[in-house]
């Protein structure tokens, strides 16, 4: 066989150098299976070294004074450990989906869309650029302070060493950083590589830095500083601070808290304010699940090298802590940002320092934004307005992306304040790494076989973890900016599901509803069922439904919450047949079953005879308790078809065209699906069955204990369609309960017409004919002695009223139509079929015609037919002659009781 030598899918990966700097993949490219010499990268320069420099960045010698000072070493070393457990609760989950396959450009939003879907996966990836634009703003916002506090002309903070030459104040600020973040732009646009290349010589000069603050920290004596700070009304307020050594009395002094005002934003801190500052130091975490293209090993090192770095700035940070709380008082601390810079053996180590690690942030924050951008654009996500982040350069590099992440970056540095900007970082970021946490439970309780990750150090109780400590930090940090994040993620996914952007990713949600799909209907157990929670579950047999888009529309009105399902038979043979004809049409109509806009499933079958066909969806169509128990045929008479796809829009050449470009529509477009389905069959053409089969079908079904419904003239129909508008106020529903070809019969309450009243009360339900009238037709003999039929009516009125039926009760004399039946002179079998004269049926059809006439649809009483081959023919002409000429019309005949009058 042809398909029996697939290859596998391909796993696409790309090579992107440190925190996302360019990548050559393309779109193409991107999926085939790299070259073993792309991949050259160990855990160490792979991994550790971008994730290191990502979490150091601007709070490692900005801010640590800063959270030591106000939240004291006790609540400080509290929020480092409440941060890294939330981000190695996230660690897990990047390992885990990591480890599960090769990652493309894009990094989080690539691992979020391809696990969680297109709408989650774009709104969360738009998220994530946001939250690396806001953290490029303001890692470019700390590098302009730590050059003020150098060269800046006016002291506030203190005596430094430097050329005091830049003015200050707000709108200075925003031009240095402007400046500043000009020379990022030309790093990204021109040598990205350059960056790339000089990581590990920056995360050396970082670390030469670090350790001339242990080492200072020893060999600086103590020494005493007035800090000067203009505070509003042009007041200048001096402090006294002092660095002590390691003393244990300032040890003990700094344990405790001490939130007062920032000299920054003059605003008062807390915990949750000073949380949000140090929490942008943990943010950096993803920058080695972005190399996966690079990396020799991916599985090992991704884990490997994420954990050991971020143990590694975690011991770092305390280490700090401490050595600051035990050295420096705290006004120290809290009033002077670059106190480190003074009270180090040479103050040029921290400078550089501060310089080399916030401006290699800022790159690596707006080089991972575009990226990410550039992906959002290469999936089509948000249409046009992302359609240029498309572009790249001869090399590979997206310059339209770096471009809109540049002008958006430009536009958080008007905050002119790092802590202004902190606490939105920090929300964003903590709203990304709760969709990571989320995709991964996702994958895990979806139980899906081929989600096999080779890191095991996870489970959803850590997923389930992460999600809860992300949301309930943001809400501690910023509730109005965690609300506003929120809601902003859920317009874009509503934006999202508008547009219904359909990919080839694979759905999580689809995973997720099988496996609850199939664990409820374990759960539905029929012999739990009982009569007042019954609803139709139809399976509506469609020979063509070129013909048929009419009465499927008015069945999926009919089916109230109910199964719907399109049977369709196939003849043919399969042993004769190279391989099965059946499975190459679902697509087909699954794509017409969209463009009808009905709730319905579809089983094919391929069979010798349609009502061999039919038995077998009968028997095998739905599961457990969800299987179909009434069967809906068209009527078998001698109507010419219509063409409905000529008649409805949707199906018209004018609409051709109108998806959007590139939609993924499963193979189907509007011309394969109009030349799927054949012509409709012409008047004199054969017909698929004969009148004996189509009787037998019938047959069959009632025998299953399957109700049977024969709908006719619903060609002309109207206003069923998913755009209509129609409501039901001018239509009307009309119920004969009576079975009209045996007079004799005066039962109202069988089975058979409880189920006609039933089937007539569900589609007054529906949508669109919710105000519809409903009638009911009690035929009499008001000419006889026998006065017992207003009896019936009373009783017939107060069973309605039980039933919580409400329509009008119409009393039609029919003694004129009586007359014709003829009696015969002795009982027929019970298997036979009466002969009816042709003046009784056409005296019953004319009855028909007076009364309902006017109405949008009937309900009628179907007789049972007969066992006997030979009265098929008959039996037909007897319905066909009382339905000739009326207009949409339903013969019903019920087998199951389905009305409950009790509570």
């Amino acid at each position: 066989m042809s398909n029996e030598r697939t290859p596998l899918i391909p796993s696409g990966v790309c090579c992107l150098p440190v925190c996302g700097t360019e990548s050559s993949a393309t779109p193409e490219s991107a999926s085939e299976t790299p070259s073993k010499d792309s991949r050259k990268l160990n855990t160490f320069f792979g991994v550790m070294v971008p994730t290191i420099l990502s979490m150091f960045s601007i709070v490692l010698f900005l801010r640590t004074g800063f959270v030591v000072g106000h939240a004291g070493l006790l609540q400080g070393l509290l929020m480092v450990i409440v941060a890294y457990t939330i981000i190695s609760l996230t660690i897990l989950s990047i390992c885990a989906i990591s480890t599960n396959g090769a990652i493309q450009g894009g990094g989080a939003y690539y691992m979020i869309s391809r696990s969680l879907g297109p709408e989650f996966g774009g709104s969360i990836g738009l998220m994530f650029f946001l939250a690396k634009v806001f953290a490029c703003g303001e890692y470019v916002l700390g590098l302009v302070e730590a050059i003020l506090d150098v060269f800046g002309s006016d002291a506030e903070s203190s005596v430094s060493e430097g050329l005091r030459v830049l003015p200050q104040g707000y709108w200075c600020t925003v031009l240095y950083s402007s400046v500043v973040l000009l020379l990022c732009l030309l790093v990204c646009l021109v040598g990205a590589h350059i960056y790339s290349r000089t990581a590990f010589v920056i995360l050396l000069v970082v670390t030469v830095s670090l350790l001339s603050i242990f080492i200072s920290s020893v060999a600086v004596k103590p020494r005493d500083f007035v800090i000067t700070h203009k505070g509003p009304d042009n007041q200048t307020f001096h402090y006294n601070a002092s660095y002590t050594g390691f003393s244990a009395t300032t040890l003990r002094n700094n344990l405790g808290s001490g939130y007062s005002l920032d000299y920054s934003t003059n605003s008062v801190m807390s915990f949750a304010t000073v949380f949000a500052v140090m929490f942008t130091s943990c943010t950096g975490i993803m920058a080695g699940a972005n190399m996966s293209g690079d990396l020799k090993t991916p599985s090992v090192s991704i884990p490997k090298g994420t954990i050991i770095a971020v143990f590694y700035t975690f011991t770092v940070y305390v280490l700090l802590f401490i050595l600051v709380s035990a050295t420096c008082d705290r006004n120290l601390l809290i009033q002077d940002y670059g106190f480190l810079q003074k009270i180090n053996i040479w103050s040029p180590f921290v400078t550089i320092g501060i310089f080399c690690a916030a401006l290699s942030a800022a790159m690596c924050a707006m080089i991972g934004a575009s990226r990410i951008l550039h992906a959002l654009a290469l999936d089509h996500l948000f249409g046009l307005p992302l359609a240029p982040a498309a572009i790249t350069s001869n090399s590979g590099n997206p310059w339209v992306a770096v471009l809109y992440t540049w002008g958006l970056a430009q536009c958080v540095v008007f905050a002119g304040q790092l802590n202004a900007v902190a606490s939105l970082v920090t929300v964003f970021y903590l709203l990304a790494y709760a969709a990571v946490d989320l995709a991964c439970l996702a994958l895990e309780w979806a139980s899906a076989p081929n989600f096999r990750p080779t890191f095991q150090l996870f489970s959803w109780h850590t997923c389930l973890l992460g999600i809860l400590s992300c949301l309930v930090m943001m809400f501690v940090i910023n509730p109005v900016y965690s609300s506003g994040s929120i809601v902003l993620l859920l317009l874009l996914l509503l934006f999202l599901h508008y547009r219904s952007p359909t990919s080839s990713w694979g759905y999580i949600s689809q995973a997720l509803i099988f496996h609850q799909v199939r664990k409820y209907l374990l759960m539905l157990d029929v012999r739990k069922d009982h009569v007042k929670f019954w609803r139709p579950q139809m399976l509506l047999m469609v020979a063509n439904p070129r013909a048929s888009c009419q009465l499927i529309l008015f069945i999926n009105q009919l089916k109230k919450g109910g199964l719907y399902v399109l049977g369709h038979v196939q003849l043919g043979d399969l042993d004769s047949l190279p391989s099965d004809p059946v499975q190459q049409q679902y697509n087909f109509w699954l794509s017409l079953v969209d463009k009808l806009g009905v709730k319905a499933f579809v089983d094919l079958t391929l069979s010798l005879s349609v009502r061999q066909g039919t038995q077998h969806l009968l028997r095998i169509t739905g599961l457990g308790g969800m299987k179909p128990n009434t069967l809906i045929l068209g009527f078998y008479d001698s109507c010419t078809p219509e063409d409905f796809f000529l008649q409805d829009s949707v199906f018209c050449d004018s609409s051709i065209g109108r998806g959007s470009e590139g939609e993924y529509n499963f193979g189907v477009d509007l011309p394969s699906l109009q030349a799927h389905f054949p012509p409709v069959r012409h008047v004199e053409s054969p017909r698929w069955l004969s009148p004996e089969e189509y009787v037998g079908i019938i047959s069959d079904a009632i025998k299953m204990n399957k109700n049977v419904c024969l709908a006719r003239y619903f060609f002309q129909l109207e206003g069923e369609g998913k755009d209509s508008k129609v409501d039901g106020s001018e239509r009307t529903i009309d119920v004969w309960p009576l079975n009209l070809l045996q007079p004799g019969s005066r039962d109202y309450e069988d089975v058979c017409s409880l189920f006609l009243l039933q089937m007539a009360c569900v589609l007054n339900m529906s949508s669109k004919w919710r105000h519809a009238r409903m009638r009911i037709f009690l035929n009499v003999e008001t000419e006889s002695n026998d006065q017992g039929w207003v009896v019936n009516e009373e009783t017939f009125r107060e069973l309605l009223r039980k039933l919580r039926i409400r329509a009008s009760i119409k009393i039609v004399p029919w003694d004129s139509v009586v007359q014709h039946h003829v009696q015969p002179d002795g009982e027929l079998p019970a298997e036979s079929t009466q002969a009816l004269s042709e003046d009784f049926l056409s005296a019953v059809n004319s009855m028909l015609m007076e009364h309902s006439s006017q109405a949008t649809v009937r309900f009628l009483y179907l007789p049972r037919p007969t066992g006997h081959r030979s009265q098929s023919q008959q039996y037909l002409a007897q319905v066909e002659a009382v339905t000739n000429s009326l207009g949409p019309t339903l013969l019903i005949h019920g087998v199951t009781s389905v009305t409950y009058t009790d509570l």
